[in-house]
């Protein structure tokens, strides 16, 4: 293809003759010098007297010279800018005139670009606070997590007793702190409630490097146990309890039914991503003591650190992993934490992002396909729009317009149509905005963060700028090609140009992007369905629930707790519809986590939790009837299992089985967590159940044990209620609230929700790269769709003259139909092979959220290449039909 120099003049400012413009100012400069000479010598003065005064008078020529051309370059370049603009005007009122005269051919482009820009306007403002920005933190790459690893190397929370030994002997961190969650239950302003808070070391605060906006951050001196109780609130928690009074800093509030003074406020911005929902905070006050059975060795705290300016996370590693393994006599280590393999230290940012990481890449995966697929639609609706236009722009070139002014206007048209698409898109992604935040799952960091700010906008615009290019260059390369003649031949010709190969070849690409789509959106919907059907341990159906907690003077002792539940479950037993109800105190699938360590009595290499840890729940006789969790061997706890009896304990068969192997677990000694290594009697095994989900539907169920309420070393003061009932479970929450508060009004009721809902929710991020993914495949299924009816419709239009030669040799209309139907099918079947090899490497990206499925199944697969073989066949129909009734006497005259 040659296009001639002449299309890099289209896009350069005129340029003026310098040497030119200099000699005709120097002519211009000496003839006023010689009038001034010749008016001197009429006046009587000789000529070189003349010459001198004239010289005297008029200046250094040089000096004049120089600033005239300076003044000159100056107004030449506002001349050559203006007269630029005008052209780069002109063309755009010149692609509007033109746009507005096809409005069905401008419509459905702006549409298409409008879906693509918009989706990735979307993502990208998800995906930029999310993944792309830094924390919201001074010198944020320095912040990092340590966590404990357990057995299997999987991450986990670590003690009290790790912490403080990291702070005494790691040189690493500028500054590090621990946390633990503090979910404290406030009253006397308004309907008591519950919390979500933190109780901190002094130093959380400046880890982060942010102080309240209001008070003061916590001292060391706060620490201390039994000093005054201090809080720290947050400006959401304020605005929301204390009408966003700010004087609430030195004034009490009731927290648990103890008054704590709030010595601080933290300001709105303060993005707290290791604990988004806190919303107070209080100085940790746990101690770390030589008894290994208090609550400072549970898994419970994080773990926060600020790096030295000189440290990395691979340094930090090194020496924590170093520390770990030279263990001093100042610091007691248990064996659930003895840290010989080290501490797994991350970046704060991969740690709070890693979650929700591969959801994100596949939605961004995909958003970039469904934006290729319709900038291919687009580019294939310039071509057929250049075919119908080939005669205008072949006179155009002989009439004298050259190969670049040609190309440049072509371009400024699709930049136009890409503009206006972007526009429309912005609108687009401002909706998708809301959508994508409405469906993400609980728990995406900086969620708040997600909108359409100036960044975005910038995206936008860059992005629409390039699609416009993009989609513009191939159609105005092709416009530009080959001679005057040959176009002018062409616009009276009907035989099939180039641009139908083009145009062939842009919709098998845009086929094979939308089966990379489709099997995606296939997989992961196949894994979802298999996820939702997998057993979770419990029967969900007919089930409600809801956490109540204990707070106030009348709850300072366990038999009062006690008490206040056992009632309670007495008379939400005598409600209508209620099969059975208990208590517990962590539910399946909630986000509560509470586990111990455990040792057998007959398993010597158990000793003080070696072999691992369990869950603990803490339930009714009816809780195992209300879920449904069947038993496999001995018997559930029931009304005998009350304190001052034998501690009778129910394991899962998990447990069972790796403590016990195959010997009978019924009748064996075992002890948790602080009874470990302690002369409380052994708890003895009277039953299996069967294992359990607790942290999703796709772990594996963890070790867990079952005790009385009464006969665990304390009663959990914040229990959750679960009735199976006979009717939609929903319809109980009022009733079952009223029967709460006819015993204490004050209580305060919260996360009430059936199993069902939790079960769907277990597969929230799925789910919802599911939904985001499916949609993007929908559409780009309709485009691809649209892209095969477009090309076999103009392949058809193009062919008239052939089609009519070929009936009157004789050819039937089935002939004719089965060939127009086995281009659609080639086209299809090409792009489709295409997309199949696509898939196999792009599936990479969504493999870990495959649950139960593989990404090579073939079902999924069969199944794509089946549905657009039949879309193909479907698009080819209608063109099929106007083929076979084409008159060849009308279509040999049409040339």
């Amino acid at each position: 293809m040659t296009i001639g120099p002449g299309w890099k003049r289209a896009f350069r400012l005129p340029r003026l003759d310098r040497k030119s413009v200099e000699r005709d100012l120097d002519a211009e400069l000496s003839f006023h010098l010689a009038m001034r000479e010749e008016t001197l010598k009429r006046l009587g003065m000789s000529a070189d007297a003349a010459r001198t005064d004239a010289l005297a008078r008029f200046g250094d020529h040089d000096r004049i010279r120089d600033e005239c051309l300076t003044i000159d370059r100056q107004y030449a370049r506002k001349v050559r800018l203006m007269e630029w603009l005008e052209s780069i005007v002109t063309d755009v009122r010149y692609a509007l005139r033109r746009l507005r005269r096809s409005p069905g051919f401008t419509v459905t482009a702006v549409v298409t670009l409008a879906l693509g820009i918009g989706a990735s306007t979307a993502v990208f403002s998800a995906l930029s606070p999310v993944l792309l920005e830094p924390l919201p933190f001074p010198h944020a790459s320095r912040l990092v997590t340590v966590d404990d690893r357990n057995e299997a190397g999987i991450p986990m929370p670590a003690t009290l007793g790790t912490f403080a030994e990291v702070r005494a002997r790691a040189r690493v961190f500028e500054t590090i702190a621990a946390a633990d969650d503090w979910q404290p239950t406030i009253s006397g302003t308004g309907e008591p409630e519950r919390l979500k808070g933190q109780a901190v070391t002094a130093s959380y605060f400046q880890v982060y490097g942010i102080a309240p906006v209001v008070g003061r951050e916590f001292r060391g001196d706060d620490e201390q146990p039994g000093g005054a109780r201090v809080a720290i609130l947050s400006e959401r928690l304020v605005q929301r309890r204390f009408g966003g009074d700010r004087a609430i800093v030195g004034r009490t509030i009731d927290l648990d039914g103890n008054p704590y003074t709030v010595v601080g406020i933290m300001p709105g911005s303060f993005a707290n991503v290791v604990a988004p929902a806190a919303e107070l905070w209080t100085p940790l006050r746990d101690r770390v003591t030589g008894d290994l059975s208090g609550r400072a060795w549970g898994h419970h705290y994080k773990i926060i650190g600020r790096l030295t300016a000189t440290a990395t996370t691979e340094s930090a590693t090194r020496e924590l992993l170093a520390l770990g393994r030279s263990p001093t006599a100042s610091f007691a280590r248990p064996p659930w934490a003895n840290l010989e393999d080290g501490l797994l230290v991350r970046s704060m940012q991969d740690d709070v992002t890693a979650p929700v990481k591969p959801s994100l890449y596949a939605i961004a995966g995909a958003v970039l396909l469904l934006l290729a697929i319709a900038s291919v639609n687009v580019m294939n609706l310039l071509l057929a729009r250049g075919s119908q236009r080939r005669g205008e722009l072949a006179m155009r070139i002989a009439l004298g317009a050259g190969p670049g002014r040609i190309m440049r206007q072509l371009l400024t048209e699709s930049v136009v149509l890409a503009l206006l698409g972007g526009g429309l898109g912005l609108l687009v992604g401002q909706l998708g905005v809301h959508g994508l935040v409405a469906m993400s799952p609980p728990g995406l960091p900086r969620a708040d963060a997600i909108r359409v700010d100036l960044r975005v906008l910038a995206f936008a615009v860059l992005l629409t700028t390039l699609v416009g290019l993009i989609v513009g260059l191939v159609p105005a390369l092709g416009a530009v090609r080959g001679k005057t003649t040959d176009g002018l031949h062409r616009a009276a010709s009907s035989r099939i140009s180039s641009r139908s190969t083009a145009r062939s070849v842009l919709v098998i690409a845009e086929v094979a992007l939308a089966v990379v789509l489709l099997v995606g959106a296939g997989l992961l919907y196949r894994s979802v369905t298999r996820l939702l059907a997998a057993p979770p341990g419990f029967d969900a159906s007919h089930v409600v629930t809801m956490q109540v907690v204990e707070s106030g003077a009348g709850f300072t002792s366990d038999t009062a707790r006690l008490q206040f539940f056992e009632l309670a479950l007495e008379r939400v037993g005598q409600l209508p519809g209620v099969v059975s109800a208990g208590w517990t105190s962590q539910l399946p699938l909630s986000g509560d986590v509470d586990g111990y360590g455990y040792e057998a009595q007959s398993v010597a290499e158990s000793k003080n939790g070696a072999v691992g840890s369990a869950l603990r729940y803490e339930v009714t006789p009816g809780y195992f009837s209300a879920m449904r969790i069947p038993l496999r061997r001995g018997r559930l706890v029931d009304a005998t299992d009350r304190a001052g009896a034998p501690e009778a304990i129910v394991i899962n068969e998990s447990m069972a089985k790796r403590l016990f192997g195959d010997r009978d677990p019924i009748g064996q000694g075992v002890r948790f967590g602080p009874e470990m290594g302690s002369d409380r009697p052994w708890g003895y095994v009277v039953g299996v159940v069967g294992d359990v989900k607790q942290y999703s539907l796709a772990a594996d169920a963890p070790d867990a044990f079952y005790v009385a309420s009464g006969q665990w070393l304390w009663v959990d003061d914040v229990q959750t209620l679960v009735v199976r009932t006979s009717g939609d479970a929903a319809a109980m929450v009022p009733s079952l609230k009223r029967t709460v508060w006819s015993i204490d009004r004050n209580l305060p009721i919260q996360r009430v929700r059936t199993m069902d809902d939790f079960v769907t929710a277990a597969a929230g991020q799925r789910r919802f790269a599911m939904v985001v993914i499916e949609t993007f495949a929908i559409v780009a299924f309709v485009l691809a769709a649209i892209g095969l009816y477009g090309v076999v419709a103009g392949g058809v239009i193009e062919r008239i003259r052939e089609i009519g030669i070929r009936a009157a040799l004789g050819a039937t209309p089935a002939v004719i139909v089965g060939s127009v139907v086995r281009r659609s099918l080639a086209l299809a079947a090409g792009g489709a092979v295409i997309g199949v090899g696509a898939s196999l490497a792009a599936t990479r990206l969504i493999r870990t959220m495959l649950f139960g499925v593989s990404s090579v199944d073939v079902v999924t697969y069969a199944g794509v290449l089946l549905l657009m073989l039949v879309t193909a066949g479907v698009a080819a129909w209608a063109p099929a039909r106007r083929a076979a009734g084409v008159d060849p006497t009308m279509a040999l005259r049409a040339d």
